[in-house]
């Protein structure tokens, strides 16, 4: 059989809506990570709007949205008063040590005042990157990452958590947000792409949660193969081991894009990626393959702005929804 094209797909935004489930997540780990300031129960919830965090994640150079929720903290903590850091090796004691002697009130003025905090501070103060908040951004789940862990325990969910861990989850015990997710994209679509192209997914999810909802949705059998956040992991390894050198292959990157092009290299003639942030069109626009870089709104709160973000990030192309990707081939002979 002849295809068309492989098109490669981002997961979050793209194919999953994920405002309820990684978004909100985010919100509530920098909520949670506050608990026991001063004040800390006169903190909105949620925090700021996630049309704020859209702007904040549209802003680039973040890995994934673990590094995302560093820096909304490490932005959020410019205006808590209290001990910069204490000294404590044990990073659960340090952090409810600094925590509970800081005071949040004028955190907490700014937030209820602001109607675009997180970005406005971005704006300002710049990427921040603060001595304790980096501390405990530091390792993985289980070994001194608390800003990581809180997130997973969150998103997971106690019982998924603990059985991806093997630790027992310390700050949330209710069902994961993973369960909020929605599709995007209507299976009779990837059905008809399926037929015509090779499908395949490249996204910045660990393994075990880009599985999850490929399996719970009956999503797997339109994908010829899944890339995540485990193989570039791997790789950086391996680069290490052989160089010495420490790299993150991570989006922008385009690691993941040329790799799965690789694989399809002899059956295919043109190479797609849908995403939905800048970072995304930067990794088509670098890689050694010549894919083209497809930009899609369909997730979108302010789609003007995205629009305007992902061209300026190299999109060759940008759609409103999936039906437009019905006739990719024809999309890509037409002018931007």
């Amino acid at each position: 059989m002849e295809y068309k094209g492989l098109i490669v797909f981002d997961m979050d935004g793209v194919l999953l809506d994920v405002s309820k489930s990684y978004r909100d997540t985010v919100r509530q780990t920098a909520r949670l990570f506050f608990k026991g300031a001063g004040s800390w129960k006169n903190l909105p919830d949620p925090l700021f709007p996630l049309t704020d965090l859209a702007r904040v994640k549209q802003s680039g150079g973040l890995n994934n949205d673990w590094d995302l929720t560093f820096l909304v903290i490490s932005l959020l903590f410019t205006l808590v008063k209290g001990p910069a850091d204490i000294k404590e090796p044990d990073p659960w004691i340090r952090h409810h040590k600094v925590i509970g002697n800081c005071d949040v009130t004028g955190l907490s003025e700014f937030l209820n005042a602001t109607e675009n905090p997180v970005s406005s501070l971005l704006k300002q103060k710049g990427k921040q990157k603060h001595e304790f908040i980096t501390g405990l951004f530091t390792g993985d789940v289980g070994s001194g990452n608390i800003i990581k862990q809180i997130f997973q325990e969150i998103y997971l969910g106690k019982e998924m958590f603990e059985a991806t861990y093997g630790i027992p989850s310390r700050i949330y015990h209710e069902t994961g947000y993973i369960n909020r997710e929605r599709l995007l994209v209507e299976k009779s679509i990837l059905e008809r792409l399926s037929k015509d192209h090779i499908l395949a997914i490249a996204t910045g999810r660990p393994k075990a949660e880009a599985d999850y909802p490929l399996d719970f949705f009956g999503l797997r059998k339109f994908f010829k193969i899944v890339y995540t956040l485990d193989d570039c992991i791997k790789q950086e390894k391996k680069i290490y081991e052989h160089k010495k050198k420490r790299v993150s292959l991570s989006k922008p990157d385009p690691y993941m894009l040329d790799a799965v092009a690789k694989i399809h290299k002899h059956n295919v003639s043109r190479f797609y990626y849908v995403g939905d942030m800048p970072d995304d069109m930067v990794a088509a626009s670098r890689s050694k393959t010549g894919f083209a870089g497809i930009g899609i709104l369909l997730s979108a709160s302010d789609k003007d702005t995205l629009k305007k973000d992902l061209l300026q990030a190299g999109a060759d192309y940008i759609v409103e929804d999936f039906d437009e990707l019905t006739n990719i081939d024809e999309l890509v002979k037409s002018p931007i």
